[in-house]
């Protein structure tokens, strides 16, 4: 008689102990200095204040310096959302930058921010003088990873850094988007520099008892893909707006509607809108097709032009510093564009 031989038992891994849930506990921004108005997009091609209003709702954008870059930004939203958090950088174990203009691809933008945020400047630049070189042989640094969905980033970003913490990954995680949309923009195209702008906003995420960031919900759309572009070899901002503005109105609602539902909350439970700024056209018939019009709606974009996956964090936390959102309610985050991507959450405001 043969024996038979017992098949090998599989060694089994071991999870690290997750939390219940992360939430938001603090928020912050960048602008460049520079202004454009409408007046000034003018003496470049042909249109003028009205019509740019009446189309986009864009009254002013701002627009970085060329030395400048996407981490600089990044930086400094995240200085500004930690002090608004309370906690400092050794605290943070992942950083995410949602970013579809990095100039750089390596270090990687969130690798850069995670520098500077301990040594005060980027890899690579010397230490301001009086100050002394900052010893980091023994440093463990926090994870950091770059996100490219174009418009919809920040809220793809926000879904994992969520999932992080909830798996044990992170306790303490700062989430960005930062775009310098202005440095890939065809100047003598009227339908889309009139949109373009540069800024950052930063989202700090840390652990909690009890769920105040709701599950993403993510996809994309197959048939309009191409609709939003930046290629080679032209490398400038493109888009079939037709194509995007029929989307938003005729399907955005549905989408966004998934994402509350996932949360187990109704709409009537949401205080906050914040969608992507792509066009004051397309937030206020979104906002009108949810039943929110009569609650907070972000519209940043009257201000800060289309800043792509800036725009969701640093309308929000312009808003939110302005004391325009109220603390600890219900907030629906919804990106959607390149890609063709979509994404979304129901996140808790934080606490003042």
């Amino acid at each position: 008689m043969i024996a038979r031989m017992s098949a090998p038992t599989a060694p089994v891994l071991s999870l690290p102990p997750g939390a219940a849930g992360s939430r938001i506990i603090g928020l912050g921004h960048h602008q460049p200095a520079k202004v454009l108005t409408n007046d000034d997009i003018a003496q470049l091609v042909e249109t003028n204040d009205e019509w740019i209003r009446s189309r986009t709702g864009i009254v002013t954008r701002h627009m970085a310096a060329d030395d400048v870059t996407v981490a600089d930004m990044a930086t400094s939203a995240a200085v500004h959302a930690l002090e608004d958090a309370g906690v400092t950088s050794d605290d943070v174990d992942l950083v995410i930058v949602a970013t579809a203009t990095a100039a750089d691809r390596s270090p990687n933008t969130a690798g850069r921010v995670a520098y500077a945020l301990r040594t005060g400047v980027q890899p690579g630049a010397s230490t301001p003088e009086g100050e002394e070189e900052p010893d980091l042989r023994d440093v463990v640094g926090p994870a950091v990873l770059d996100l490219n969905v174009a418009c919809s980033g920040f809220a793809h970003a926000v879904g994992l850094a969520d999932q992080a913490i909830r798996a044990g990954s992170a306790r303490t995680a700062v989430v960005i988007g930062a775009e310098k949309l202005t440095a890939f923009t065809d100047w003598s195209d009227r339908s889309t520099c009139i949109l373009t702008a540069d800024g950052a906003g930063a989202a700090v995420l840390q652990a909690a008892d009890a769920p105040a960031v709701g599950p993403v919900v993510w996809g994309s759309e197959p048939e309009i893909t191409p609709a939003v572009v930046i290629e080679a070899p032209a490398n400038q901002f493109a888009q079939d707006g037709r194509a995007v503005f029929k989307w938003a109105i005729t399907r955005a609602a549905e989408r966004a509607r998934r994402v509350v539902e996932a949360s187990g909350l109704e709409l009537s439970d949401v205080e906050v809108l914040v969608a992507h700024q792509a066009n004051l056209r397309i937030i206020e018939p979104l906002a009108k097709n949810l039943g929110l019009e009569d609650k907070v709606v972000v519209t940043d974009i009257t201000e800060s032009g289309n800043t792509s996956a800036a725009s969701i964090p640093l309308g929000l936390s312009k808003w939110w510093h302005d004391g325009r959102v109220p603390a600890d309610v219900p907030a629906l985050l919804f990106g959607f564009g390149g890609g063709f991507a979509w994404a979304g959450q129901v996140v808790l405001t934080p606490a003042r």
